[in-house]
C-alpha cells in the first residue's frame, strides 16, 4: 500500500509547517467559503496518517486530500496515454455519428471541432490542478479547497448523476450489441447486460491494474477500427472507387445541399449530443492521482488528446461525407458500418459490431472507476454515504463502485417498462451531469489563476493558455449549450426545465449532510 514512502512525505509536509502562523495560501482562501470548523481540518490528514497522493509541489500545494490515502501506484504510462484516447473516442462517435450526419449533413464535423476544442480546454485545465496537486478525488477535491465542501458537494454529485445514468445506458447497450451474433440471439437481454456489468465490476474491484488493462485494451481496439476505417476511406476517396453507386469525392457534398444541407441550426442543436461524446476527457485527471510520475505523463497525455479529435473524429465524418452522401446514414447503424456494408466486404458489420460493444463497455469501465473515487473523497469528508469511502486489500474503493453498480443494474430493470423517451429522458440527464462537471472545472481553475494572482498558490509550468479568459469563454459555450438543449424541445427542454428539481435535490441533500461535513472537520481538527 505504498504507506511508508506516504507516511514520510506527510511526516516531512506537517514538520515543515510546525511552528508556522497561520498564513493566507488555499487554507485561507477558503475561509470566505466555509465556517471555521468546515475549513480547518476537513481534507487534511495528519502526519501519523498515510498518503498515497502527495503534492508534485509540497510548497505550492499546502491543501492535503485525505481521500487520497491508501491508493497504489499501479497506473503505468501507457495506461494513462491509452485512458486519455479512451476518454475522447466512444459510442457518441462509433454510434451516435450516424444519425447525427443524417439530421447535420457534412457540417457534423464542425459540431466535433467546436466541441473538441473546448473538451481540450477543460482537460487541460484539470491537468493544470493535478500538476498543482495529484489527487484521485480530481475537480471533487480541487472543489473543496478554493469553493469549500459546498461546491465539493455538488461537483460530486453532478459526475454522480452523469455517471449514474450512463451506466444505464452502456449496460443497456451492450447487452443489444451482444444480440447481434447468432449465438447471443436467444438470451434475454437482462441475462447479457447483468454478465457485462459482472466482468467490468469484477475487474474494477480487484485493483486499479486490472482497470488500467482492460481500458488500455479496450482503446487499442477502438483506435485500430478507426485507423482501420481511415486508411480504407483514403483508398476510396483517392482511388475514387464506388460506394453503393456513389463515387467518393466532394461531389457527395456539393450535389446534396453543402456543407449545411438544413442550415446552420441542426448542426447547433446537435451540440449536446456532441458533448455528451466527449464525456470521459476528464477521466485521465481522477487517473493521474493513482500513477508515479503525474508531472511527466500527464501533460504529454492531454496535450495529444487535441490531435486525436482532430484525426479520428474531425477526419472520420469528412471522410464519411466524402465517401457518400449523408442521406445514407441512419442512427439505426453506425456509420462505419453503413460504408462497410456498402462496400461488400463480408464481416465488417461484426467486426464494427465488437467494436461499438467496446466501446460501451470500455464507457461502463470508465464509470466506475471514477465514480468510485469521487465518492470516496466525498465520503471522508461527510458529503457521500460512509460506506462510499470503503477500501478493500487491494486499495479500491469498492463501496462507491458498488453503488454506481447498482444504478446500472436497476437500469436495466428501468429499461424493461419504460418507453423509448423516457429512457431518453435519462441521456439527456447525463448531459446535465458532464456539463455541471466541466463547469466545476473551469470554476476550480478560474479560481485557481486567481488565487495564484494574489500569490496564494503557484501554478505549474504546465499551464492553461490564455487564462482566466479560456475559462470564462468556455463556461459562457456551456451555458449556451443548455440554451440550445431547451431550444430543441421535447425531451431536451423537459431536461432543462428540470433543471430547478436537481438544484432543489442538491440543496436539501446538503442540509442533510452539513452536520456529518462539520463533524468530520471537527474530529480531523482534535
Amino acid at each position: 500500500m505504498r504507506h511508508s514512502q506516504s507516511g514520510a512525505v506527510a511526516v516531512r509536509m506537517c514538520a515543515g509547517r510546525a511552528g508556522d502562523t497561520p498564513r493566507s495560501g488555499a487554507a485561507g482562501y477558503r475561509t470566505t467559503h466555509l465556517t471555521k470548523a468546515n475549513n480547518s481540518m476537513t481534507d487534511r490528514v495528519t502526519a501519523a496518517e498515510p498518503l498515497s497522493a502527495a503534492p508534485a509541489n509540497p510548497a505550492a500545494s499546502p491543501h492535503v486530500d485525505a481521500g487520497d490515502a491508501g491508493y497504489r501506484k499501479d497506473l503505468k504510462s501507457r495506461h494513462i496515454n491509452m485512458i486519455a484516447i479512451g476518454g475522447a473516442i466512444g459510442t457518441g462517435l462509433f454510434l451516435g455519428a450516424g444519425g447525427r450526419m443524417s439530421q447535420a449533413g457534412p457540417s457534423l464535423f464542425i459540431a466535433y471541432a467546436v466541441c473538441g476544442v473546448f473538451a481540450f480546454f477543460v482537460v487541460r485545465a484539470l491537468g493544470e490542478l493535478v500538476l498543482y496537486r495529484p489527487s484521485s478525488g480530481a475537480f471533487v477535491s480541487y472543489a473543496r479547497e478554493f469553493m469549500g465542501e459546498k461546491g465539493a458537494y455538488t461537483a460530486g454529485w453532478l459526475y454522480f448523476l452523469n455517471w449514474s445514468t450512463t451506466a444505464v445506458a452502456d449496460i443497456t447497450a451492450a447487452a443489444t450489441y451482444a444480440h447481434f451474433w447468432a449465438m447471443f440471439s436467444d438470451v434475454p437481454q437482462w441475462i447479457l447486460a447483468l454478465i457485462a456489468l459482472a466482468v467490468v465490476l469484477t475487474a474494477n474491484l480487484i485493483s486499479v491494474k486490472y482497470f488500467g488493462e482492460m481500458e488500455f485494451w479496450f482503446a487499442i481496439i477502438k483506435v485500430a477500427a478507426l485507423v482501420a476505417f481511415m486508411l480504407v476511406g483514403i483508398f476510396l476517396v483517392v482511388t475514387r472507387h464506388e460506394v453503393g453507386g456513389h463515387t467518393p469525392g466532394l461531389a457527395n457534398i456539393t450535389d446534396n445541399g453543402g456543407i449545411f444541407p438544413h442550415g446552420m441550426m441542426p448542426m447547433l442543436l446537435l451540440i449536446q449530443g456532441v458533448v455528451f461524446a466527449y464525456a470521459s476527457v476528464e477521466l485521465c485527471g481522477v487517473a493521474a492521482g493513482e500513477t508515479e510520475n503525474p508531472e511527466k505523463i500527464m501533460p504529454r497525455a492531454i496535450n495529444s488528446i487535441m490531435w486525436r479529435v482532430g484525426l479520428f473524429y474531425v477526419g472520420s465524418v469528412v471522410l464519411l461525407a466524402l465517401i457518400l452522401p449523408y442521406t445514407a446514414y441512419s442512427g439505426d447503424q453506425s456509420p462505419f458500418v453503413t460504408v462497410f456494408d456498402k462496400l461488400g466486404i463480408p464481416g465488417a458489420a461484426g467486426v464494427m459490431n465488437l467494436v461499438v460493444l467496446t466501446a460501451a463497455l470500455s464507457s461502463l469501465n470508465s464509470g466506475l472507476y471514477s465514480t468510485g473515487r469521487i465518492l470516496r473523497s466525498m465520503s471522508l469528508s461527510g458529503s457521500a454515504p460512509k460506506f462510499t469511502g470503503v477500501m478493500n486489500k487491494g486499495g479500491v474503493p469498492y463501496g462507491g463502485i458498488l453503488l454506481t453498480a447498482g444504478f446500472g443494474v436497476a437500469g436495466v430493470l428501468l429499461n424493461y417498462v419504460m418507453p423509448g423517451e423516457a429512457f431518453e429522458l435519462v441521456l439527456n440527464f447525463a448531459s446535465l451531469g458532464i456539463i455541471g462537471t466541466w463547469a466545476m472545472i473551469m470554476v476550480c481553475s478560474l479560481l485557481f489563476v486567481r488565487g495564484a494572482k494574489r500569490g496564494e498558490v503557484t501554478r505549474p509550468g504546465y499551464q492553461l493558455p490564455w487564462a482566466p479568459y479560456t475559462q470564462i469563454v468556455t463556461l459562457g459555450f456551456l451555458a449556451a449549450v443548455l440554451v440550445l438543449m431547451w431550444m430543441d424541445g421535447g425531451i431536451s427542454r423537459t431536461t432543462v426545465n428540470c433543471l430547478p428539481l436537481i438544484a432543489a435535490a442538491l440543496t436539501g441533500g446538503w442540509f442533510l449532510v452539513r452536520r456529518r461535513v462539520r463533524a468530520t472537520a471537527e474530529a480531523r481538527q482534535g
